[in-house]
C-alpha cells in the first residue's frame, strides 16, 4: 500500500478524537462553568457552595444543557459538510473521521440524554431542553441560512444556557439577567463575525447570511450598532444593581471592547475575522469568570 493510500483513511464508526472535535468540548466546559458559577455566586450566598456542588438537580441541568448543545454542534456539522470543506477543511469530521450514520446516531443519543436530564429536574426543564433540541435542528437545517434569524437563534440559546439556572432556582437576582444578556449579545456579535469569516463557502452554496446579502461593510455597521445597544442595556440594568465589583469589571472591559471595534474596522481577511471570533470567545470566558467578583 502506498504512503498516500495509507494516509487517506476511511471514516470509522467510532473515533474518540473525532467525537471530541465534533462536540466542541471546550465550549461545553464553558457552559458547565457558567452554570455552576451562576448557581454559586448569583443564586445564593457563595458560602453555601457545597450545597450547590452536591445538588443533583444542578448536575442534571448542566448535563442536559451540555448534551443538547453537543447534539446541536453535531447536526450543524452534519448539514454543513460541503460548506465546511471550503471554509475550514481541517475541521471536517463527519464523513472524514466519523461515518455520517454514526454522527447522526450520537446526535440522537445526546438529545435523548439531554431531554431525560430535563425530566429529572422538572417539567419546565423538560420543555426547555426539548424546545432547544428542536430549535437547534431547525437552525442547522434551515434557519442558519437566513439573514440574522440564524444568528439570533444561537444567541438566544447562549443566553438561555445561563438563564436556565434562574428558571430552576427562581432567585430573583437581576444579575443573572445581566449575564444572560451579556451571553446573548456577545454570541450574536460572534456569530455574525463567523458569518463574515465563512463568506466564501456560504456564498458558494446559496446561504443568505448577512455578509452575503448585505456585504461586509454593512454587516460591520450592524455589529457597531449591536455593541452600542449592548452598552445601553448594560447601563440600564446595572443602574439597579448594587455591585461595585461588577461595575468595575464592565468599566475595565471597555478597553478590550474598544480594541475589538478597532480590529473589526481594519479587518479584511479571513484570518483577521477568525482572530476576532477567538477574541470574542475569550471575552465571553472573562465575563463568565467575573461571576466570582459578585
Amino acid at each position: 500500500m502506498s504512503g498516500f493510500e495509507s494516509s487517506k483513511r476511511l471514516p470509522v464508526n467510532f473515533s474518540l478524537h473525532g467525537i471530541l472535535k465534533l462536540i466542541r468540548w471546550p465550549n461545553l466546559l464553558m457552559i458547565a462553568i457558567s452554570q455552576y458559577l451562576g448557581a454559586i455566586f448569583l443564586v445564593g450566598p457563595s458560602s453555601n457552595y457545597p450545597e450547590y456542588l452536591k445538588d443533583p438537580k444542578l448536575f442534571f441541568i448542566c448535563i442536559g444543557t451540555m448534551c443538547i448543545a453537543a447534539a446541536g454542534y453535531i447536526i450543524n456539522d452534519y448539514y454543513d459538510v460541503k460548506i465546511d470543506y471550503i471554509n475550514k477543511p481541517q475541521r471536517v469530521v463527519v464523513g472524514k473521521l466519523l461515518k455520517r450514520r454514526s454522527a447522526m446516531f450520537i446526535h440522537v443519543g445526546l438529545n435523548i440524554t439531554g431531554i431525560i436530564a430535563g425530566v429529572l429536574v422538572s417539567l419546565k426543564l423538560l420543555l426547555v431542553n426539548l424546545l432547544a433540541a428542536l430549535w437547534l435542528w431547525a437552525y442547522s437545517n434551515q434557519l442558519k441560512r437566513m439573514p440574522l434569524i440564524g444568528n439570533l437563534s444561537v444567541a438566544l440559546l447562549s443566553g438561555l444556557a445561563i438563564g436556565v439556572v434562574e428558571i430552576h432556582y427562581q432567585s430573583g437576582n437581576n444579575l443573572i439577567l445581566v449575564y444572560a444578556i451579556f451571553a446573548f449579545f456577545i454570541s450574536l456579535v460572534r456569530e455574525i463575525v463567523k458569518d463574515i469569516e465563512d463568506l466564501k463557502g456560504d456564498e458558494t452554496f446559496g446561504c443568505k447570511t448577512l455578509p452575503v446579502v448585505w456585504g461586509i461593510r454593512s454587516t460591520k455597521s450592524l455589529i457597531y450598532g449591536l455593541i452600542f445597544l449592548f452598552a445601553l442595556f448594560l447601563i440600564r440594568i446595572l443602574d439597579g444593581i448594587n455591585s461595585h465589583n461588577i461595575y468595575l469589571y464592565f468599566v475595565v472591559m471597555l478597553i478590550p471592547a474598544v480594541l475589538f471595534i478597532y480590529k473589526l474596522w481594519i479587518a479584511d481577511t479571513r484570518k483577521q475575522f477568525h482572530q476576532l471570533s477567538t477574541f470574542l470567545k475569550l471575552f465571553m470566558l472573562s465575563g463568565i469568570l467575573s461571576m466570582v467578583l459578585v
